[in-house]
């Protein structure tokens, strides 16, 4: 694996409890990551020698500003370069939020939350408020938002002079059990491969506070705690995973064939098809589908 980018899930914990959020980010949800956690993982993605970039996402990030403050201190002191998401909760105005932004604004690159999920609006006030801030700072910043199929207005190509990327929504997590029923639907044979994750040569991973080390957010392919982060990404090989060999040979059609699993006819997406699937398989696999928040389990 030529991994380039490590994901820190730095905590499962939000202050919002969106529709379409496939970690199942919420107030309910426990674990954040310690200092000496951060600092061990980042260690070890230096001894890859490939790794070049960070990530501090969530949950929400900003809800352990210190944790998050100190892991961009960290990881810039060993040539990282840094990106951290948000939905801006805490700018409440410009003034405001360039203090909260003041001690890092050197370092990283924001990537901000703004779509009909997180707001009654593409442009939610605080973004705008986030955006305003951070080019006083000459800070790089830049919107991701989610594409919402009975949105009236369409999503604005800019907020506040930062470009937005209008994604795909992925009917996985929160996004299965909230939205997937009302989303058009194609027949479950369609789906053949994994269309948002490079499987078998990954360039990214998450990790979470747990330790979980995901190549997609709930399949997990080793624990940081139990066996270091970077033999378990020198050692990954995905046809030894029982979840990832059917998903790399024929994608989450391979996986509900592989193991026989009940299913509807039609599903929203690939997603949608492969989270279900998942969900039918975790007592089987409870250490390569974990951990529970992933699959809306907050006890």
């Amino acid at each position: 694996m030529k991994l380039t980018g490590v994901h820190f899930l730095l905590t499962y914990r939000c202050d919002l409890e969106c529709d379409h959020c496939f970690v199942w980010g919420s107030p309910k949800a426990r674990g954040v990551f310690t200092i000496e956690q951060i600092k061990d993982i980042l260690v070890e993605a230096k001894k890859l020698g490939t790794v070049d970039s960070i990530s501090l996402e969530g949950g929400e990030p900003f809800l352990f500003y210190p944790i998050m403050v100190k892991a961009v201190e960290e990881a810039v002191k060993l040539g990282f370069s840094v990106e951290v998401l948000s939905n801006c909760y805490w700018a409440s105005c410009p003034e405001d939020a360039k203090v909260w932004l003041l001690p890092m604004a050197k370092h990283v690159e924001l990537s901000l939350s703004s779509d009909l999920y997180h707001g009654e609006s593409w442009q939610i006030e605080e973004v705008k408020n986030a955006v305003k801030a951070a080019n006083e700072l000459n800070m790089k910043v830049g919107i991701l938002a989610i594409k919402y199929p009975k949105a009236k207005a369409p999503c604005p190509s800019e907020i506040e002079g930062a470009k937005v990327g209008l994604y795909d929504l992925m009917y996985k997590g929160r996004a299965a059990s909230e939205l997937a029923e009302e989303a058009d639907k194609k027949s479950w044979r369609e789906f053949t491969e994994c269309p948002c994750e490079e499987l078998v040569d990954p360039e990214r991973i998450h990790i979470g506070p747990l330790g979980y080390v995901h190549v997609c957010q709930g399949i997990s392919i080793g624990n940081a705690w139990q066996k270091p982060f970077s033999k378990i990404i020198s050692e990954y090989d995905p046809y030894e995973n029982p979840i990832l060999e059917p998903l790399v040979r024929g994608g989450p059609v391979a996986l509900v064939e592989k193991f026989g699993l009940p299913h509807d006819e039609f599903y929203a997406d690939a997603c949608h098809l492969c989270y279900a699937a998942r969900c039918l398989l975790r007592k089987k696999y409870p250490d390569v589908l974990g951990p529970d928040v992933m699959y809306g389990q907050f006890e």
